[in-house]
C-alpha cells in the first residue's frame, strides 16, 4: 500500500481524477430551483404553525396563571414547572434562532438579512458555510447537547406518562442515523443552505408545540389526584368518645364524599380487609394501637395511597361500689386501692394523697396515713396531654384493731392454739404470737414483746420477747397449769397492746 502511494499518477489517471472533481461540482452546483422554492414553501408553513403556537402558548399560561390565583395552595407547585418549561423552550428557540442567522450571514455576508426565513436567502443553494459552521467549527455538536438536554427535561417532567416521554425521545432524537452518520453529520453535510435552515426552524416548531403538550400536561397534573365522587354525606369526628362534666365536648363536622363505583382497598396491620370495617376481639388491656392504609387507583391510573393511626382503650368490665361509713384506711400499713377512671388508659392515672402517701404497685396503689384523724384521696388522669382531677374523696384515719394471742408450736403445718392440753416438749419449742388468726380482715405482723409465766408454786417468772422460759417450763410436771398473762405485743403502728392471757394444761 505504501508503495502504491509512491507511484507517479499516470496523464490518464489525472485526467480521470479531473473530470471527477468537475462531474461533482456540477453536481453540486445544479440543485433544481424547484426544490429550493420547495425548502421556501416549507420553511414560510413552518413560521407560521410556530405563530399559532405561540397564541396557543400564551393562552395555556394565561389560564394556569389564573388558576393559581384562585387555588394557589393546589396549583402553585405545577405553574412553578410550567414557568421553567417556557423559560427552557424560549432558551432553545432563542438559540436555534441565532444558529440560523449566524450561517445565513456565512454564506450572504453583507447582503445577509436580519431575518431567518428562507425566502430572503440569498445563497439558497450553498452547500459550505452549514457544514463550515456545523461541524468544522464544533457547533453542531454544542447544538446536538441544546437538544439533548432540552429533551431531557421534558422526558422527566412526563415521568408517569410514558407513553409522551417516548413522543419526546423521538421528535428530539440526536443519535446516530440508519447509515451510521452521526446526527450533526446529516443535518450539515453536503446540505443546501435553505435545506438547513428549514430543518432548524422545523426544531423551533417542535419546541413550540412540544411545549403546549407540556404545558397542557402539568395543567392536567393539578386535579391528578382529585377523586370523582357521587355520594356526598355529612360526618362527625370527635377526639374521644369520652368527656368529662365541665369539660369542652368537641367535634369537627365535615362532608365525607365517596365514589361508590369505585372501592378502595383497605389495610390494618398489613392485612387486607374485606370491607371498610376493623373488627377485633381485645383481648388485651390498655391503649391499643393500629395504623393502617387505604388504596385507590387515581385519575391517572396510578395507586394513591393514605396512611392513617389510630388508637382505642382497652378496660375490664367495671362498676364501682362504696360503702361510705366504712372509708376507713389503718395507719402503719399499705392500704391496698384498685384505681381507674373509665375511658382512660392506666397509665395515664394517678393518685395524690393529702395526710398520706401513695405508691404504685402493678395496677393497684398502696396508700399510707402518716397522720390521725382523716386523709383525702384525690384521683388525677391525663386527658388530652392536661392532668385533671377526676375524683377522690376523704378517708377516716384508725389504729389496726387488737389482735389475738397464740401458742405456736413449731411442727411444720401445726395450727396455733390459745389453750387446752399440751406436752412440755412441745411447749419448749413454741413461740407466743400474735395476728388476726381466721378473722383477718386486714393483713398485718404483731411481734409478741413480752409476757408472764404463773404456775402454783413457782414464782411468777417476766419474760422478754416471744419464747417461753426452758427453766420455768422444767418445773412443771403433768397436771400443771401454766398461765400466760400480761401478753404485750406491738404491730406496724408502733401501738402496744395488751392482749390478755392463755392458759395451758400441760
Amino acid at each position: 500500500m505504501s508503495g502504491a502511494k509512491n507511484c507517479t499518477e499516470t496523464p490518464r489517471q489525472k485526467m480521470i481524477g479531473m473530470m471527477y472533481l468537475v462531474l461533482t461540482a456540477m453536481l453540486a452546483l445544479n440543485v433544481s430551483s424547484d426544490i429550493l422554492n420547495g425548502f421556501t414553501m416549507v420553511d414560510n408553513s413552518l413560521h407560521k404553525t410556530i405563530e399559532s403556537a405561540e397564541l396557543r402558548n400564551k393562552s395555556l399560561y394565561a389560564d394556569f396563571q389564573s388558576l393559581s390565583e384562585q387555588n394557589p395552595e393546589k396549583v402553585h407547585i405545577w405553574l412553578e414547572k410550567a414557568k421553567l418549561v417556557k423559560k427552557n423552550s424560549d432558551d432553545l428557540y432563542k438559540y436555534l434562532e441565532a444558529y440560523k442567522i449566524t450561517i445565513i450571514r456565512l454564506a450572504d455576508k453583507k447582503d445577509a438579512n436580519d431575518s431567518a426565513y428562507v425566502k430572503q436567502i440569498n445563497a439558497k443553494d450553498n452547500l459550505d458555510k452549514a457544514a463550515q459552521y456545523g461541524l468544522t467549527n464544533g457547533h453542531g455538536k454544542k447544538l446536538k447537547l441544546q437538544i439533548d438536554n432540552y429533551r431531557d427535561f421534558l422526558v422527566g417532567l412526563s415521568v408517569n406518562n410514558p407513553s409522551k416521554q417516548k413522543m419526546y425521545q423521538s421528535i428530539f432524537e440526536t443519535g446516530k442515523m440508519k447509515d451510521g452518520k452521526r446526527w450533526e453529520e446529516a443535518l450539515f453535510e453536503n446540505m443546501p443552505l435553505s435545506a438547513v435552515v428549514t430543518i432548524l426552524t422545523k426544531y423551533q416548531s417542535d419546541v413550540r408545540s412540544s411545549e403546549a403538550e407540556i404545558i397542557q400536561y402539568l395543567k392536567s397534573q393539578t386535579d391528578v389526584m382529585d377523586i370523582r365522587v357521587n355520594k356526598i354525606t355529612a360526618v362527625v369526628v370527635t377526639n374521644t368518645p369520652y368527656v368529662l362534666r365541665g369539660e369542652k365536648f368537641s367535634a369537627r363536622i365535615v362532608l365525607a364524599a365517596e365514589d361508590t363505583t369505585q372501592i378502595p382497598d383497605y389495610y390494618v396491620n398489613g392485612q387486607k380487609l374485606q370491607n371498610a370495617f376493623y373488627n377485633v376481639v381485645a383481648n388485651k388491656l390498655g391503649v391499643i394501637s393500629y395504623k393502617g392504609q387505604i388504596r385507590l387507583k387515581g385519575n391517572d391510573g396510578n395507586v394513591m395511597t393514605r396512611d392513617f393511626t389510630q388508637n382505642y382503650i382497652v378496660g375490664e368490665p367495671s362498676a364501682t361500689l362504696s360503702n361510705e361509713d366504712l372509708n376507713v384506711v389503718y395507719r402503719g400499713i399499705d392500704n391496698n386501692f384498685s384505681v381507674s377512671v373509665p375511658g382512660v388508659a392506666a397509665e395515664n392515672v394517678s393518685v395524690r394523697v393529702i395526710g398520706g402517701s401513695a405508691r404504685k404497685n402493678g395496677g393497684r396503689y398502696l396508700i399510707q396515713a402518716n397522720r390521725d384523724e382523716e386523709i383525702t384521696i384525690e384521683v388525677w388522669a391525663k386527658v388530652e396531654g392536661k392532668q385533671k382531677k377526676m375524683g377522690g374523696g376523704a378517708y377516716r384515719v384508725k389504729y389496726l384493731p387488737d389482735p389475738k394471742a397464740f401458742i405456736q408450736p413449731s411442727d411444720p403445718g401445726a395450727k396455733p392454739v390459745r389453750g387446752g392440753f399440751l406436752s412440755p416438749s412441745i411447749l419448749r419449742t413454741s413461740l407466743i404470737v400474735a395476728s388476726y388468726g381466721k378473722d383477718e380482715l386486714v393483713k398485718a405482723k404483731f411481734r409478741v414483746t413480752s409476757f408472764t409465766m404463773l404456775a402454783r408454786g413457782i414464782s411468777p417468772l417476766q419474760v422478754s420477747g416471744s419464747r417461753l422460759s426452758q427453766g420455768f417450763l422444767d418445773k412443771l410436771i403433768k397436771g400443771d397449769i401454766l398461765m400466760i398473762n400480761n401478753i404485750k405485743a406491738e404491730g406496724p403502728d408502733n401501738l402496744a397492746r395488751d392482749l390478755g392471757s392463755i392458759a395451758i394444761q400441760l
